[in-house]
């Protein structure tokens, strides 16, 4: 195996404190890190999801969500928002909001009505994806602790809107396995 030129350990943050993409160094522990750790908790999640095979239209779905949650990791790591202006793949904008949005209206049109809560669960990738969810509501809190100044408003938009799609994707991957939903 070929050695990295780089290697994956910098040191940098042996103290507790980590860099922002402005340069500026903070506590591991700051509201803006935990809100991007969030994000990326979320993104592993759903990784972990993914690989219980849910199929290929939930899966390509999942595929995308998963590169606009990077873009958010990055959005949430820039305090003076300026990497979406240098980085291209690191923006997020209303149409991924309405992408969301249709994704919801797509896959809600082919469940039954919900008349009751639900319990999570279900199915493996389904159950996962219940998590998801869960851990996407995580992210949305700690996002919006930043306050409108520190954090893009799109970026609440969004995870509040993800947060519907992984409920919707839940639903319907357990009603793609058989697997039928409990209620409360």
């Amino acid at each position: 195996m070929e050695k990295s030129p780089v290697p994956l350990y910098t040191k940098t943050g042996d103290r507790g404190d980590t860099g922002l993409f402005d340069g500026t160094r903070v506590s591991k522990a700051d509201p803006r890190v935990a809100a991007y750790g969030d994000v990326d908790e979320l993104n592993a999640w759903i990784g972990l999801a993914r690989a219980n095979g849910l199929g290929s239209e939930i899966d390509g779905m999942l595929d995308h969500i998963q590169r606009d949650l990077f873009a958010l990791g990055a959005m949430l790591a820039d305090p003076r928002h300026k990497i979406a202006a240098r980085v291209e793949k690191a923006k997020l904008g209303d149409p991924d909001v309405a992408r969301l949005e249709r994704w919801i209206d797509a896959l809600d049109a082919t469940l039954p009505p919900l008349r009751r809560f639900i319990l999570a669960g279900g199915a493996p990738g389904g159950a996962m994806l219940h998590l998801s969810r869960t851990v996407c509501r995580r992210a949305e809190r700690a996002i919006v602790a930043l306050g409108a100044e520190a954090a893009d408003p799109l970026a609440v938009v969004y995870v509040n809107r993800l947060s519907d799609l992984l409920f919707v994707m839940a639903r319907a991957a357990n009603a793609r396995a058989g697997r039928a939903e409990i209620e409360w």
